[in-house]
């Protein structure tokens, strides 16, 4: 509970120590005395957005602090989250609000983030203002309401789970969808990178070697040819060089007869002859080594496949096998996606199913909880001065959400035997007030929140309303701290502990100061907001029985 709270420098506050207790602590005051500024001062120490406007002129700085005691396992575990020491059973929350617009957060005297403020604020202090009426006229915020009363989040953290494991699924599932057209594209493409290499079949460093047997081949065919000239020239054809010196040899020896000195010459072209013969055998050696017409076609085409694919992917015989291998894993890939896709459509198709059982059951179950909330507000509601006014829960069931597929709105039935209508078009701003408070009152009994704070829960009531919600703060607070801003006596006199907030003005500056009443203190100030500023002895009287009937 929040144990005490301190003020230096807050708008029109130039300095306030204000001790608080359990149960019912209210706070009054003349209008415009200041009473917003302690709520203003309470959200700004719990990490809510602040104003430099704040800061009291010609001050640097606003500073808030709040003393909360004993402490909850929940604010414990916040604690332990953000890595503060929760080991004593005293919280020391401080605020300082710069004038140039800065703010500055500690936990125990440590500099703490607004963040975590604010997350402990969720665990110390429910602030109900005026604003928070808007509640009721909001369907859209019902269902949280209705899922706070049953205080159980076993099926709805189960359906949450499930349903954003489903969206988990569904967003993997529309990411593949969409990029599937691309894939089939490219498996057109891949398939046939795949069908045109493949069947060239590529070897390495095919392309060099074909190159060079293509080059080999075409110098044994020149070569061939070349020696079948030679060939021709010296023994082969029909006027060859042999068969010329042959003739030239008998013709030689015959002169050799006649002329005995011609007789070496004779021998030596019969040598020259056989040395020609060799030669002409040595020859014919290259006329065998070239490629047949077919082979050579053979060659020459498979070259040309080979060097044709190279050009058209820009590389070479090992890059081709290199770009096969790349796509048959890409294809390979592809279809492994493929089969993903498959994998995906059936688990969402298994998903969709545990959500929809799941959604099922959590709707089964606010149906319960629907009947059970609408009794409990309307015990609420005819304790509050409002017996003829029923709240019903409509339940209808849409598409699945991250809340289900549940929609709940509160209806209300004026009187008996009205049909129910939205709230909206039903509730002033005194039945607004009483309703909210009758909410309250039921959220509370399942709300381990310590310290609940009232701003003006009473607008637009009065009379034996007023009294009713009186009591009913009172009952509040057994369970619970109850904070109070009112102007209405009904509620000052069942309160516990009862603050007065003052302005003081001078020529120079204005300030506000707290004071805690003194029972006969007490009856003056619950006297003035009875009658006005003139007291009088009966309206002391009137407090004074008030305040005694309420066990004060």
């Amino acid at each position: 509970m929040l144990r005490e709270l301190s003020i230096e420098n807050l708008a029109v506050i130039r300095s306030a120590v204000i001790p608080l207790e359990h149960g019912f602590n209210a706070f009054t005051g003349e209008t415009g005395a200041g009473k917003s500024i302690l709520i203003h001062g309470i959200q700004a120490v719990l990490g809510q957005r602040t104003s430099r406007d704040l800061v009291r002129t010609g001050c640097k700085k606003a500073s808030i602090t709040a003393v909360f005691s004993p402490l909850s396992e929940e604010t414990r575990a916040v604690l332990t989250e953000y890595g503060f020491d929760s080991g004593d059973d005293e919280l020391l929350l401080t605020r300082e609000i710069s004038a140039d617009g800065g703010s500055v957060g500690r936990v125990n005297g440590r500099s703490a983030p607004a963040a975590l403020l604010r997350a402990l604020g969720d665990t110390l202090v429910n602030i109900h203002g005026q604003h928070d009426n808007q509640i009721l006229l909001r369907p859209e915020r019902h269902l949280d309401v209705l899922d706070q009363f049953g205080g159980d989040n076993t099926l709805r953290d189960a359906y949450t789970a499930e349903f954003q494991a489903l969206q988990t699924c569904a967003r993997k599932l529309a990411a593949m969808q969409k990029a599937e057209q691309e894939k089939v594209a490219r498996l057109r493409e891949l398939r046939s990178i795949i069908e045109e290499i493949g069947e060239l079949d590529p070897q390495p460093q095919e392309d060099t070697l074909l190159d060079e047997q293509f080059q080999a081949a075409t110098r044994a065919e020149e070569s061939a040819g070349l020696a079948e000239a030679v060939s021709q020239m010296l023994v082969a054809g029909d006027e060859n060089i042999s068969d010329a010196l042959a003739a030239a040899c008998v013709a030689l020896d015959k002169l050799a007869g006649a002329e005995p000195d011609a007789a070496p010459l004779s021998d030596r072209l019969r040598a020259l002859n056989i040395e020609l013969r060799d030669i002409a055998d040595e020859v014919s050696a290259y006329t065998g080594g070239q490629l047949s017409q077919a082979e050579f076609e053979k060659l020459n085409a498979r070259r040309n496949a080979v060097n044709t694919a190279a050009i058209r992917y820009h590389t070479d015989a090992d890059g081709l096998r290199e770009i096969y291998d790349d796509a048959v894993r890409e294809v390979s890939a592809i279809e492994s996606d493929a089969d993903l896709l498959r994998q995906l459509t059936a688990e969402r198709k298994e998903r969709l199913h545990k959500v929809t059982e799941a959604a099922k059951a959590l709707s089964a179950y606010r149906q319960k909880l629907a009947e059970e909330f609408s009794r409990r507000v309307g015990e609420e509601l005819s304790f509050l001065n409002m017996p003829r006014v029923q709240l019903s829960v409509a339940m209808t069931q849409g598409k699945l959400t991250p809340l289900g597929m549940d929609r709940a709105e509160f209806l209300i039935s004026a009187n008996p035997g009205e049909p129910p209508k939205p709230i909206a078009q039903i509730a002033s701003g005194g039945e607004l007030s009483r309703m909210m408070l009758a909410l309250k009152a039921v959220l509370a009994e399942r709300d381990s929140i310590p310290t609940l704070i009232f701003d003006e829960i009473d607008t637009g009531v009065s009379g034996k309303a007023a009294q009713k919600i009186g009591k009913k703060l009172r009952e509040l607070s057994a369970h619970h701290q109850v904070i109070c801003v009112t102007h209405l006596a009904q509620l000052a006199t069942q309160a516990n502990h009862h603050l007065l907030i003052e302005k003081h003005s001078t020529e120079d500056s204005t300030s506000t100061d707290v004071t805690v009443l003194d029972r006969e203190h007490r009856i003056s100030e619950i006297a003035r907001i009875m009658g006005g500023e003139e007291e009088s002895e009966l309206l002391r009287k009137t407090a004074e029985e008030a305040l005694s009937a309420a066990g004060n």
